[in-house]
């Protein structure tokens, strides 16, 4: 028993030199030919932090165009899809009766003003009674409210845009008798799209007006979108822990439309930063080393340990252990040895595939 416990003693130490000779080796420079890397300059550059989340778009503004009335439709003066001013007329009710009974008024009007301005006249050369003159008065102002009622209840079967935009498929046809209520069409304004955005609420303190988004859809084949955070909603969602910001992008070209699903990163925290290339950061354990290249006097690669900050997709900022300038190694890194000597090589651009056949003869039809 002695004797097994002396051997496992011996077998256990022999492990430990082993494993410290190995990591002494490790640490010295490495000897021989030189080992070729590509490298890539630290360089410094614009980085921002990004909060990733779901939007929905919505027109600038929305509005149902509705009748007030129950009349029958005589004219349609809108196609669907058709662009649009503020004050245009897009529906025509009947209203034939109301012009007659607006045509009686003015009569009236015009008799009663007449009546008034003999009695002021009369009134002027003491003819007639002051009250005589209010009494005129009076009647001329009734007969003008009973005109701008006739004409406020035609103004309400004349349908126009309230404002600039496109109006959607229409509803209804000539000769169709709508209510109250009855949807003619949708007036929307394409202008400028709002993106309704759904964040979390830990990142509310970092939420202002006018911080830059980025928005993609799907619809697009993910074409980027710009724009800025517009306002912040006031309750935070008790289930969700969310709350709603919400966003603009300039549409001239009217592509958004409402109702899509966008993906969006809100840009905040803009800074300058040193950047380098994802590939060339060289994990050991929790820590992150890269492999600088001096050239001072003999090319060499030195390991140095770097704080890494965070990361976009092939880039990463580096917030301590690296200046701008300086190179790090990006192909490579599983072969070099701290202190071994290198040889930068140029990074190879993949040749062209020859073309084919087909593509030349399709190529050729094309040019004509």
């Amino acid at each position: 028993m002695i004797r097994r416990t002396f051997f496992l003693c011996c077998a256990a130490l022999s492990v430990f030199a082993l494993s410290f000779a190995m990591q002494a080796v490790a640490q010295q420079p490495a000897k021989g030919k030189p080992q070729p890397v590509i490298v890539a300059e630290a360089r410094l550059a614009e980085f921002v932090d990004r909060i990733e989340a779901l939007g929905t778009t919505r027109a600038n503004e929305s509005v149902r165009i509705t009748a007030t009335v129950t009349e029958t439709i005589v004219k349609i003066n809108f196609d669907d899809g058709q662009r649009v001013r503020a004050g245009d007329v897009l529906v025509e009710l009947e209203k034939s009766e109301e012009e007659a009974d607006l045509r009686a008024a003015e009569a009236i009007v015009a008799e009663r003003r007449l009546a008034f301005e003999r009695a002021r006249d009369l009134e002027r050369r003491q003819f007639t009674a002051t009250a005589q003159l209010d009494e005129r008065r009076a009647a001329l102002q009734q007969a003008e409210a009973q005109m701008d009622a006739i004409r406020s209840r035609i103004d309400k079967r004349v349908i126009r845009a309230p404002f600039d935009g496109i109006v959607d498929i229409r509803n209804i046809s000539l000769g169709a008798l709508v209510e109250p209520g009855d949807l003619i069409t949708t007036l929307d304004d394409l202008g400028v799209i709002k993106v309704d955005v759904t964040v979390p609420a830990t990142f509310l303190s970092t939420l202002r007006p006018g911080l830059p988004i980025l928005a993609k859809a799907r619809a697009f084949d993910n074409r980027t979108f710009q724009g800025e955070l517009r306002s912040i909603g006031s309750q935070v969602d008790p289930v969700s822990r969310s709350i709603i910001a919400r966003a603009v992008l300039p549409n001239p070209d009217g592509l958004l439309r409402p109702g899509l699903l966008m993906t969006v990163e809100l840009l905040k925290n803009a800074r300058q930063a040193v950047i380098i290339p994802e590939e060339a950061l060289v994990p050991r354990g929790r820590d992150n080393y890269v492999f600088v290249v001096d050239e001072s006097a003999e090319t060499t690669a030195r390991r140095q340990k770097v704080a890494v900050g965070a990361r976009r997709p092939g880039e990463v900022e580096i917030l301590q252990g690296l200046r701008a300038g300086e190179k790090v190694v990006t192909h490579g890194t599983t072969r070099v040895r701290p202190g071994q000597a290198v040889t930068i090589v140029p990074e190879q651009t993949p040749e062209p595939r020859p073309e084919s056949k087909a593509e030349t003869a399709a190529r050729r039809a094309a040019e004509g």
